[in-house]
């Protein structure tokens, strides 16, 4: 009889934790505000792919920032701030000491040039001295550069 009773309990919680409530769907955002103030502008849209993949950017890019700053007028640490790269030549931030071979690489910083450089900095540009911090994945080397766009905008 104690084994029947044991094998039904036992049967009650397993039925109890299969019948969580499924995930909440999207929800609304309200905002308030006074009678003739300015529209107040949504940080995000919920949903928003491009917001998405930003935010991930920055997440993974908090690793990166041991070494790298992104925000204007920050200084270099041991690595180049990288706030507006973007079309610009290798080894041109100033007050930073590059290698010879990243000076000699002749690359302008392109979405594709950066994705290929996180991706191995050592096989892109031989002799580099940045020798860790490679990202392997690619959709985290693009939610990187998407973020370090974005921060040229802001």
């Amino acid at each position: 009889m104690a084994l029947a009773r044991n094998i039904a309990c036992l049967v009650i919680l397993a039925l109890t934790a299969c019948s969580s409530d499924p995930a909440p769907g999207p929800t609304e955002q309200i905002i308030v505000r006074e009678p003739g103030a300015a529209p107040v502008q949504p940080v995000a849209v919920i949903g928003d792919p491009a917001s998405a993949l930003v935010a991930e950017g920055k997440a993974v890019f908090a690793n990166c920032s041991a070494c790298h700053a992104v925000e204007q007028d920050a200084p270099n640490g041991a690595g180049p701030n990288l706030f507006g790269i973007f079309g610009k030549p290798a080894a041109e931030v100033s007050g930073f000491s590059y290698s010879d071979a990243l000076q000699a690489s002749g690359i302008i910083w392109t979405t594709a040039e950066l994705d290929g450089y996180i991706a191995n900095p050592t096989a892109k540009v031989p002799g580099t001295t940045m020798v860790s911090g490679a990202i392997e994945d690619a959709a985290k080397r693009a939610a990187v550069i998407a973020y370090l766009e974005s921060s040229m905008a802001n």
